[in-house]
């Protein structure tokens, strides 16, 4: 198995991938972003000056492109033409036609509007995007997104922002297998150990932002999730021993090697 991710045929050296929200400080998201060991950045591009005034600090300014590439993404998107119009403003503005696809169907939960997802993933990838879509948990929507071209797909753990950790392992495992493009979980994971335990499942990457970002040290946070990832990798790979109903010694008196 590769230790790479590899999307859309371009490899990443981590399977971690992170946002730029919520830091109390540029700086603070600089070292987080270097702890972290990622070389994919999302940025929000509703949120983000995109033409900052001579002597304003933005985002971007603490971004090395060189070291980092940035995945633009379309939260804050409720409808699919809204969507696909923040994706255009994207390329427009210089970044690749690499997009991480969200789209909104509730204010509260913030979870997907799946129907509006799959609508917008169609348009963009006939256009030529690169389209990781965010998505509900759900595997038939998985699988149409798969078939409509999406590069990656995105199901959620939890809802965004909540840290419950991933609540329907099953589902994901689901997806993973029936899946070919990778499958990446995004939103809802709190702790390193919820990182860990994701990766555990054999998908292929982790997207978050607000455990590292909301955590009382984020930058010893962002390197507790980079080993997390790599563990959880590590373990999946490993195969883990298979659970039992009663004990089994470790040390048999039969069976030792001569």
């Amino acid at each position: 198995m590769s230790n790479k991710l590899v999307i859309a045929g371009k490899e990443f050296n981590s399977r971690l991938i992170i946002g730029t929200g919520k830091y109390t400080s540029f700086s603070v998201m600089k070292q987080a972003f270097e702890k972290s060991g990622a070389d994919m950045i999302t940025v929000a591009i509703r949120r983000v000056n995109l033409n900052p005034k001579e002597g304003e600090e933005s985002l971007l300014d603490y971004i090395d492109r060189k070291k980092y590439m940035i995945l633009p993404n379309t939260a804050g998107a409720y409808n699919a033409d809204e969507a696909i119009r923040i994706a255009h403003l994207a390329a427009e503005a210089g970044f690749s036609k690499w997009i991480k696809l969200e789209v909104l169907g509730d204010q509260k939960t913030l979870l997907p509007d799946t129907e509006a997802l799959l609508q917008a993933t169609k348009v963009l990838v006939k256009e030529g995007f690169t389209v990781l879509a965010y998505s509900n948990d759900d595997l038939i929507m998985a699988r149409k997104l798969e078939n409509a071209g999406a590069a990656a797909v995105m199901p959620l753990a939890s809802p965004i922002g909540s840290g419950q950790g991933i609540l329907n392992p099953s589902n994901i495992l689901l997806i993973k297998e029936a899946l070919k493009v990778p499958v990446i979980v995004d939103a809802g994971v709190g702790t390193a150990s919820d990182a860990a335990i994701t990766m555990e499942l054999g998908v292929d990457g982790i997207l978050m932002n607000t455990a590292i970002a909301t955590a009382n040290d984020p930058v010893k946070m962002a390197d507790a999730m980079k080993l997390a990832v790599i563990s959880g990798r590590l373990a999946f790979e490993a195969g883990r021993m298979p659970k039992r109903m009663y004990a089994s010694a470790s040390s048999p008196e039969t069976g030792v090697p001569k």
